[in-house]
C-alpha cells in the first residue's frame, strides 16, 4: 500500500489538483448507457487488498464527498496532492468511474499539467493494479513520477491537474511524406502499412530506426529503405543524420551523413525513408546483405 500523507495530519490535507475527464469509450471496450443523463456522485472505493488506517480512510472519504458529479459514461482523475520524496513526486487522486458496471483499465500513458496546462510530467503506468474499480465510485491511488518522468523541474503545488493521454492508445500507423504520398503505388503504401502495424510494438518514449530493404543499384551505389519509428506522444524533427550500414557478417560496410531539412516524423507513427550511400562510400566490394542492421554512427570518443 502507499504511504499516503506522510508529512501531513488529516487537519492539514486539502485537495490542491484540478479534475480531468475523458469519454469512457476512449478508454474502454465496455458498452455504454446513452439513455441515462442524470450527474453521477461517486463513493469512495478502497482497493481490496488494502488495510487502510481509518484516519485516512477517513480523510479519502471526505475528500471523495466533496469532489464535483460527473457526467454519464466518464472516467476522470480528480487530482488531490503532489508530495516531494527524494527527486521523485508522489501525486494522489481518485480514479473515478461513473459507468454502472465495475471498469479494469490497462496501461496508459499520463500527463501532469500545470495550472497553464503545461506538462510537467510524463510517464506509462499499468493501471491493472487498480483492480476493478465499481460502478459508480472513485478508487484513491498513487502515481509516482521519477525524476526521468519530469519534464521540467518546476513541479506546482496547486491548480495541476494529471490525466489520460489517450493518444499515446491509438494504433501505431504509417506515416507517408508528401512525395512518397504522391508516387509510391497504391499496393506498395498497403505493403507498408501491414509491416507497420505487425511490428512489435513501440516502448513510450521510444524511436528507432530499423531497416527495410537494402540492395546495390547498376551503378554501385548501397540504397536502404529505413523505417523511423517514433513511440513519442509528439512529433519529431531530424535535421541531419550520420548513419552507417552493417552486414550479415557485423561489418560496417558503408557510412555517410545526411541532411534531411527538418523531417518530420509524427508521434505514434512510423515513416519510411530512403538513403542512397554512393560507392565511393563504401567499405566493402561484396557485401552480404542477407541480413542487415542500419543505426546512427556510434561515437567512440
Amino acid at each position: 500500500m502507499f504511504p499516503f500523507f506522510k508529512k501531513k495530519t488529516a487537519d492539514q490535507i486539502k485537495k490542491t489538483g484540478a479534475d480531468s475527464s475523458v469519454a469512457s469509450g476512449e478508454l474502454l471496450n465496455e458498452s455504454q448507457d446513452h439513455s441515462r443523463t442524470e450527474e453521477v456522485m461517486t463513493e469512495l472505493s478502497i482497493h481490496p487488498d488494502w488495510n487502510l488506517p481509518k484516519e485516512k480512510e477517513y480523510v479519502f472519504r471526505f475528500l471523495n464527498n466533496d469532489l464535483q458529479p460527473l457526467k454519464p459514461n466518464q472516467i476522470s482523475l480528480a487530482g488531490v496532492e503532489i508530495e516531494k520524496e527524494g527527486e521523485a513526486f508522489n501525486v494522489t487522486a481518485f480514479v473515478r468511474n461513473s459507468l454502472s458496471q465495475a471498469i479494469s483499465l490497462e496501461k496508459i500513458e499520463l500527463l501532469l499539467f500545470d495550472a497553464d496546462k503545461n506538462v510537467v510530467a510524463r510517464k506509462e503506468f499499468d493501471l491493472s493494479l487498480l483492480g476493478k474499480i465499481p460502478g459508480r465510485s472513485s478508487r484513491p491511488w498513487m502515481f509516482i513520477f521519477e525524476k526521468e518522468a519530469l519534464v521540467t523541474r518546476e513541479v506546482p503545488s496547486e491548480g495541476w491537474s494529471l490525466a489520460f493521454n489517450i493518444s499515446s492508445m491509438q494504433p501505431h500507423r504509417l506515416d507517408l511524406d508528401k512525395s512518397w504520398d504522391e508516387q509510391l503505388p497504391q499496393s506498395e503504401k498497403e505493403k507498408l502499412a501491414t509491416l507497420v502495424s505487425n511490428l512489435p510494438r513501440l516502448k513510450s518514449k521510444e524511436f528507432n530506426i530499423m531497416g527495410v530493404q537494402a540492395k546495390l543499384t547498376e551503378n554501385g551505389d548501397l540504397s536502404t529503405t529505413v523505417l523511423f519509428r517514433n513511440g513519442n506522444p509528439r512529433s519529431i524533427q531530424l535535421h541531419q543524420l550520420p548513419l552507417e550500414v552493417l552486414d550479415a557478417e557485423q561489418e560496417v560496410i558503408a557510412q555517410g551523413a545526411f541532411k534531411l531539412n527538418e523531417l518530420e516524423v509524427q508521434a505514434n507513427t512510423s515513416k519510411p525513408w530512403t538513403f542512397i550511400f554512393q560507392k565511393e562510400l563504401l567499405k566493402k566490394e561484396h557485401p552480404n546483405l542477407s541480413k542487415w542492421l542500419v543505426r546512427p554512427v556510434q561515437n567512440t570518443h
